[in-house]
């Protein structure tokens, strides 16, 4: 099969970075010089980025990264891409590198969950005594998931540590296995864990990208797509089939389509179709399709009346229901 011309680096790694401040803008330049575009952040406890590149340009960064005695130990996590996944190059000073906010903060190099190997997770998935939380939030989840897997009703990360403890029964008793995209937030959500209280606390080491890619597992019990935050949006995981868990938000019809809902105030991340995107002008609901800054109204130059018309055809759908 022939290799893509561009490379998509995701890597993180929890390392003591002293003046991260000046580190990100002298960071941002390198990345610049080597004609790199991506989103990395940077704080005093690490760094977490996606790049993208020419299979030479992301080469160089690899090997620049490696060459700094405090990123030796970075794991780089490769997809092949037909172009950039990103517009610009970012590098942001961060006081966390994932947010969680916690009162008393969690080393990962001191306080962990296990790690699990694909493998290993994909055997202790199917334990009964077991629960598989996701550690992402909702709109990730709905659009691909482990089979079995728990979702917090969570619009960020910082709320499941109080999600958490509001179900804390669900987990008694139980071993605890948690995941993410890369592992990062998984790292430290863990070790939040295992301060709680909580006794088997496992992750999967790498997440779901190392997963999907694993020879041996190929991405088995992995449902849907997995969420990515770049221009793909979605990434293919189970390499041995493809169900499909993402519903139509209009329809529920199968979908993995998604856009951010047309009110600049509301922005949530709906699945839809092309077709219903349209219908319903893209938005989530009719306060959002009425908004006097619906984007998808002035994207498409719509009168008052050609407003008018379409939110007469949908209240004609709704009642022919």
């Amino acid at each position: 099969m022939e290799t893509k011309p561009y490379r998509v680096l995701l890597y993180y790694l929890y390392v003591p970075i002293e003046n991260h401040e000046v580190f990100a803008a002298e960071h941002l330049a390198a990345c610049k010089a080597l004609e790199l575009k991506g989103r990395i952040l940077v704080a005093s406890e690490g760094i977490n980025g996606t790049v993208s590149g020419t299979i030479e340009q992301t080469d160089k960064y690899m090997d620049m990264m490696k060459s700094d005695p405090r990123f030796a130990d970075i794991v780089f996590k490769i997809d092949e891409a037909e172009g950039h996944a990103f517009k610009k190059m970012h590098v942001r000073p961060r006081n966390e590198l994932v947010t969680l906010r916690l009162e008393d903060d969690i080393n990962p190099n001191q306080t962990t969950g296990k790690y699990l190997s694909p493998k290993e997770f994909f055997e202790q998935m199917q334990d009964e005594n077991t629960i598989v939380l996701d550690a992402r939030n909702d709109y990730e989840f709905d659009l691909g998931h482990f089979r079995g897997a728990i979702k917090p009703e969570i619009t960020n990360f910082r709320e499941l540590p109080e999600w958490v403890r509001e179900n804390k029964e669900m987990f008694e008793g139980k071993k605890i296995l948690t995941y993410c995209t890369g592992g990062i937030r998984c790292e430290k959500f863990s070790g939040w864990l295992v301060e709680e209280g909580f006794e088997d606390v496992s992750q999967l080491h790498g997440g779901i990208a190392t997963y999907g890619k694993d020879p041996e597992v190929q991405g088995e019990l992995w449902d849907g797509q997995m969420y990515v935050f770049d221009e793909r949006i979605a990434v293919p995981i189970n390499q041995k089939e493809h169900v499909i868990v993402g519903r139509d938000i209009y329809s529920g019809e199968p979908c993995e389509r998604y856009v951010n809902c047309a009110n600049p105030e509301c922005n949530k991340k709906i699945l839809c179709s092309e077709e219903n995107e349209h219908k319903h002008m893209r938005s989530c609901t009719h306060e959002c399709r009425v908004h006097p800054r619906n984007r998808y109204v002035v994207e498409h130059n719509l009168s008052e009346e050609e407003v008018a018309e379409r939110l007469q055809l949908i209240e004609d759908s709704i009642t022919a229901k």
